[in-house]
């Protein structure tokens, strides 16, 4: 196992031990959700039903014995378990690098407290070294990508790949994002965007960072 990886899976190990015995927790997609996955499968009966944000994550989950709840039909989770392109201490994070943001943002939405588990190199002071992902409408693409350059951005079309939900994906290079909160706001009003890989407006609660030494917590 890499460094990485071996960081990556000290957070997801310690986000375990943070799930009550069968509870209804949503889960997120990534490499570091994966180890998280690979965690419950060797505790069976530690978590029985989940709520997963994408079909990659789904077919993960079942394979382990999870069985898997349709969001629908609770009315709401405790607990949200995900990863993140970048992370800040305020707990402001980029996410979609997967391309699973939508179905990510509406899980963190519905669940009272929303665990982010990232390894020490997704730390930034500043987000927007990782282009910031935008999901779009697929007709509107060319109408947003106008909209992200006149607002300092270089969005780049993520061809040959469409969401879980049938859209594209841009990834805007070149931001700074000082204020990640009011740029989502605004960049969420362009007419076409789906969903901005910012979860600023609603951060992670807990952010475990899995280091060469053990497992911080912010």
């Amino acid at each position: 196992m890499g460094d990485a990886d071996a960081k990556k899976r000290r957070a997801a190990l310690a986000a375990l031990q943070l799930a009550a015995h069968d509870a209804v927790i949503g889960v997120g997609t990534g490499s570091t959700v994966n180890l998280f996955i690979e965690a419950l499968a060797a505790n069976p009966g530690r978590v029985r039903t989940a709520v997963s944000s994408s079909e990659a994550s789904s077919a993960r989950l079942r394979a382990a014995g999870i069985a898997i709840a349709d969001l629908n039909e609770l009315d709401g989770l405790d607990l949200y378990i995900d990863g993140a392109d970048e992370a800040t201490a305020a707990r402001h994070l980029v996410k979609g690098g997967g391309g699973a943001l939508t179905r990510e943002k509406i899980v963190a939405a519905a669940a009272r407290r929303f665990l982010c588990i990232v390894d020490d190199t997704k730390l930034v002071a500043t987000l927007g070294r990782f282009p910031l992902p935008v999901e779009v409408i697929p007709m509107a693409r060319a109408l947003v990508v106008r909209q992200l350059r006149a607002r300092g951005g270089d969005p780049v079309w993520r061809e040959g790949f469409v969401t879980d939900n049938g859209n594209h994906i841009l990834d805007v290079h070149g931001l700074t994002i000082t204020d990640p909160v009011a740029l989502e706001r605004e960049l969420n009003q362009i007419t076409g965007v789906v969903t901005v890989g910012l979860f600023a407006a609603r951060p992670a609660d807990v952010l475990l960072i899995g280091t060469a030494q053990g497992v911080e917590q912010r």
